[in-house]
């Protein structure tokens, strides 16, 4: 679907008003040129706020290349904005997967200097059957799902690369995982139901930082919530923060909404959809359309039909039924419009400065999975303070002797 330009302005304005620390990066871009001469390639979901960072980064003096990270995640109207700047984009809302594949291979033809991926996605296709791109200073990664791609690439030795981990960084999980994962899932599946969550029962697989803003947000809006994980202090920390924890065999069994976020794969399956609960919602906030097995899901049911947009319902021969939400991909931004914007001023603060980072270093680097750097996360959040208006302490002179005593060991 041809997306609208004027619209897709509109957007994309009042994204970038809502923006001061991308905003401010892109200034001293536009001024600095640290980008001059690199084609950087990123695979993201193409919306409005990713169309803020494409323009920071050109202004930057990169040859920028864009595909989606999803196929339902694209915003036409965004897409014709960056083509208008003269940013090559490789996305459409709901496209074939066949055109999603495309678009990656699209983003290596070009022979990018620099990448920006999430999921990793880019960075695999890299070390599998392109091979001979050799030309890349170094990545930089933005979701948990691809961290663990990239840890599990630099442990078996084939790592190509050095990659920064973007998802790590403090001013990234701790907001965008946490507040912007909470409230984009709730905002996706209350778009896609127009039912209320007071009441509910709701059950959230996972409990690293996107589980917790999840798991806040029902709670907020009146859900019983009970959470479901495999690791034992992720459990107790439940627990102690209010919720009850069990397996998902029993917690489907009482479940009137289950949301996934764990980066893993078949966490709801046929032994779940067996006993699940008449009417029960299934959404998923992991990077992959694979935390709810929608192949098991079609193997169970006797029936299957759409019931309102990115709602699918689902049949079994007791006359049971389950509601799926946007395909099983992520359901914030399949039936919502992603995180908030101010949330992905900071991620996206962090992924122009990495990719700098990169562009200047990137060849001296270690061929290893890096941390951002300290200096640059510190900088973010000076720059969101700032734009919030706040200030905090400084340490005296007394107290910074006394830290560093403690730092020196004396």
């Amino acid at each position: 679907m041809a997306g609208d330009l004027e619209r897709g302005r509109q957007k994309v304005d009042w994204a970038r008003s809502h923006m001061p620390v991308l905003e401010g990066i892109r200034r001293r871009f536009e001024a600095e040129k640290p980008f001059r001469g690199l084609t950087l390639s990123a695979v993201l979901h193409v919306e409005a706020k990713t169309a803020a960072l494409g323009l920071a980064l050109s202004a930057g003096g990169a040859d920028v290349r864009l595909a989606a990270g999803n196929p339902l995640s694209t915003d036409d109207d965004a897409v014709t904005v960056l083509r208008e700047a003269g940013i090559e984009t490789w996305a459409e809302k709901g496209e074939s997967i066949g055109q999603y594949h495309a678009g990656i291979q699209a983003m290596l033809d070009a022979d990018p200097d620099l990448l920006i991926d999430d999921g990793a996605d880019l960075v695999a296709l890299v070390h599998s059957t392109r091979k001979a791109r050799g030309k890349i200073r170094g990545s930089t990664e933005e979701t948990t799902t691809g961290v663990v791609r990239l840890r599990a690439l630099e442990k078996s030795g084939g790592l190509l690369f050095p990659a920064i981990v973007v998802n790590d960084a403090d001013m990234k999980h701790l907001f965008d995982n946490r507040y912007g994962t909470g409230q984009s899932t709730l905002e996706g599946i209350l778009t896609a139901t127009n039912l209320v969550i007071a009441g509910k029962v709701g059950v959230v697989a996972g409990y690293g930082w996107a589980g917790k803003g999840i798991a806040l947000r029902l709670k907020g809006m009146g859900a019983e919530v009970v959470v479901t994980e495999i690791d034992p202090i992720r459990a107790l920390e439940a627990r102690y923060d209010g919720y009850r924890v069990m397996p998902m065999l029993d917690a489907a069994r009482i479940a009137d909404l289950i949301v996934t976020a764990t980066g893993g794969t078949r966490i709801v399956r046929e032994e779940h959809f067996r006993v699940l609960k008449d009417g029960c919602l299934l959404a998923n906030a992991g990077h992959f359309d694979v935390e709810v097995s929608t192949k098991d899901l079609a193997g169970v049911a006797v029936a299957h039909r759409t019931v309102r947009p990115q709602v699918e319902e689902y049949r079994f021969a007791d006359g049971r039924r389950a509601y799926l939400l946007g395909e099983g991909r992520l359901v914030n931004l399949a039936a919502g419009q992603g995180h908030p914007v101010e949330i992905m001023d900071y991620s996206f603060a962090l992924q122009a400065l990495s990719a700098e980072h990169l562009a200047k270093h990137g060849r001296s680097m270690a061929v290893k999975v890096h941390p951002v750097p300290p200096e640059i996360d510190r900088s973010v959040a000076v720059a969101a303070l700032a734009a919030l208006g706040l200030t905090i302490d400084e340490p005296t002179e007394e107290q910074a002797r006394y830290a560093e005593s403690w730092e020196g060991g004396t």
